[in-house]
């Protein structure tokens, strides 16, 4: 239960009468108590010395950072025995911190002067620097040992430790840069096979008078390593092979961490665990086959979440989500959904159960709704049973469908019900699966069916779209900065193929407009036309769009927003001669926020010629 803590007004008084009283007492005072703040203020400014460092740019903000003199500059009480330490000490200071950038020859001189018209500061330090040249490097030896040596001359994974070693020569050396290109070559060679790889020894050999370096590192690659059994620990609830059907684990092939990795976003994303960590045994007797563990701690069995929200397509957004993690006796998830907004009322539950070994699942799946469906209330209702698989690229499934849809209105269509049997493919190649700069997905979908009422007629539904993105210029900021520009190519294409007077249900047949197919008219506003001239799905559908990306420059880097032109076409129509195209243009800010790119834009619609706002959260495909 929630606390709130209230003040009545008689409580509130006399903390306010205090307040009044401690105000005018400042008043009345201000003259002595702004003296003693004043030398308080004074003191508590006071520093032990005034530090300058007088070098280039490149080495003077450093030594100004580090230098071990900044730290007693805050002590005002510092004696002159302390101070000469201190700077005896300077010099050897001011030479490793220049060692560590490269300048193994400088010429440094200290200087201490009185102040004695400062009373804040009576002392001033002045370090000057002349770093000399700095140190390059003159040659490079790169060793391997372990099971590395058992492969190739350059086996693979030399090679992607050689290219992430990132100080090569004819470069500046830089302690920085030195440990850094260490630590990359390291790194390279534990994400794949060598997990326990490990840098033997290292050497940079400096040559002060030639401002040469020499840089030698041996890496220990250890033993090869492979995936072992997959071993789950602090799971109770769950069929163990299902779970690990989920991990989809590669067992057997070579270590790579990446794998692992995604075995543990895979585990973590299905919604049975509240927290995974995967992890390989580096201590196994036999590292072929090494074991990982995947720690789990197992989510509620039961949760629901309320939801609000706002379409600029449907409005004002109210849902609310139960998720059943274990069905009893039958062992399935079950998701069920209620929501209402503007444009549609449903309730709806889909029942899954955990993959098998080749990653096939069983899927179940009701759903009522009450849906404005052109210019007609449609009733729908939808039963699906079927099978689904999910890899890393691609989804299918395949499943038996009942349609029955109610239009409501004057003169709608009559009550038609259907069955078909439907199978779909998607597949994705995006660079990246929630924000995605290049690559491509298509999807497909196939059905064959017979309406059941009120007559019965054979149809085949066919559906298929695609998304596109292309890399096109770069644009670079002043800080040098830069991110490409792209352009978005989209299209979808679907028909159903039945006889002229077959009454196809509803939601089998094609309605189009808003957000995410074309923008400038609101949802599934563009249709076909009934013989009274009313809204309604078609037949067929065509939608294309092009939409140039571009990064924004702010404050002189490239920033997380971007700008974007588009202009999307669409039509709908019960034959192909009908289909006229709708066109929508405009504008619109796309930022990479945290939780997925956000889209705002302005398109204008040709044939209504009206002016929408469209915005959209997220990326799916």
């Amino acid at each position: 239960m929630p606390h709130f803590c209230a003040l009545r007004a008689g409580q509130l008084a006399l903390p306010l009468l205090f307040v009044i009283s401690g105000a005018l007492t400042g008043c009345s005072a201000l003259t002595p108590k702004t003296s003693e703040r004043s030398s308080e203020t004074a003191a508590s400014d006071a520093v032990a010395f005034t530090l300058q460092v007088r070098a280039p740019k490149e080495v003077r903000d450093y030594l100004e950072k580090h230098l071990e003199l900044q730290r007693f500059r805050a002590f005002p009480d510092l004696q002159e025995r302390e101070l000469s330490r201190l700077l005896g000490a300077a010099d050897a200071n001011a030479r490793e911190l220049l060692a560590t950038l490269g300048y193994f020859t400088p010429d440094i001189q200290i200087d201490l002067a009185n102040t004695p018209d400062d009373r804040r500061t009576p002392r001033a330090i002045v370090v000057t620097v002349d770093p000399g040249e700095r140190t390059t490097i003159k040659a490079l030896d790169l060793k391997f040992q372990g099971d590395i040596e058992k492969g190739p001359t350059t086996s693979r994974p030399e090679a992607r430790a050689r290219a992430a070693w990132s100080l090569n020569p004819g470069e500046s050396f830089a302690q920085e840069a030195w440990d850094g290109a260490k630590k990359n070559a390291l790194r390279a060679l534990q994400k794949r096979r060598y997990p326990t790889a490990s840098l033997a020894n290292s050497r940079a050999d400096i040559d002060a008078d030639t401002h040469q370096a020499a840089l030698s590192a041996t890496f220990d690659s250890g033993p090869a390593y492979r995936f072992g059994p997959l071993r789950l620990q602090g799971m109770e609830r769950y069929d163990a092979e299902g779970i690990k059907n989920i991990a989809r684990l590669p067992t057997g092939a070579e270590y790579d961490e990446t794998k692992l990795l995604d075995a543990q976003q895979r585990l973590a994303s299905s919604g049975y665990f509240d927290a995974v960590f995967l992890t390989l045994d580096p201590d196994a007797e036999q590292p072929g086959a090494a074991p990982v563990t995947a720690q789990v701690r197992e989510a509620p069995l039961q949760k629901a979440v309320f939801g609000i929200g706002v379409s600029t397509d449907s409005g004002l957004r109210l849902s609310l989500d139960h998720t059943h993690n274990r069905l009893p006796w039958l062992g399935w998830r079950a998701l069920s959904k209620l929501s209402f907004d503007n444009k549609a009322k449903r309730i709806g539950t889909e029942w899954t159960a955990l993959p098998d070994a080749n990653g096939w699942r069983w899927v179940a799946g009701a759903q009522l709704q009450r849906e404005t469906t052109g210019d007609y209330e449609v009733n729908g209702t939808r039963f699906r049973f079927g099978r689904s698989q999910s890899t890393d690229h691609i989804d299918r499934n395949y499943a038996l469908q009942y349609d029955s849809a109610v239009s409501q209105g004057p003169m709608a269509p009559p009550e038609s019900t259907a069955i078909s049997v439907n199978t779909g493919w998607t597949g994705r190649y995006f660079d990246n699966d929630t924000a995605p700069t290049r690559g491509w997905g298509i999807a497909t979908e196939l059905g064959v069916g017979t309406t059941l009422r009120p007559e019965r007629d054979p149809f085949v539904r066919t559906f298929a779209r695609w998304l596109y993105f292309q890399p096109l210029g770069k644009v670079t900021a002043p800080d040098g900065s830069s991110r490409r520009a792209r352009i978005a190519l989209r299209t979808e294409a679907g028909a159903v193929l039945a006889r002229a007077g077959a009454q196809i249900p509803v939601t089998q047949l094609f309605l189009t407009g808003g957000d995410t197919t074309v923008r400038g008219y609101s949802l599934r506003s563009i249709g076909a036309r009934t013989e009274n001239d009313q809204l309604f799905g078609g037949r067929y559908l065509a939608v294309a769009s092009a939409e140039w990306q571009r990064p924004i420059i702010v404050g002189g880097t490239v920033s997380d927003f971007e700008s974007a032109l588009f202009v999307d076409v669409g039509a709908v129509g019960d034959r192909v001669a009908d289909l006229h195209a709708r066109v929508g243009v405009g504008a619109g800010l796309r930022w990479r926020s945290p939780v997925g790119p956000l889209q705002a834009d302005l398109a204008y619609g040709v044939q209504v010629k009206q002016l929408r706002l469209h915005l959209r959260l997220g990326f799916t495909f």
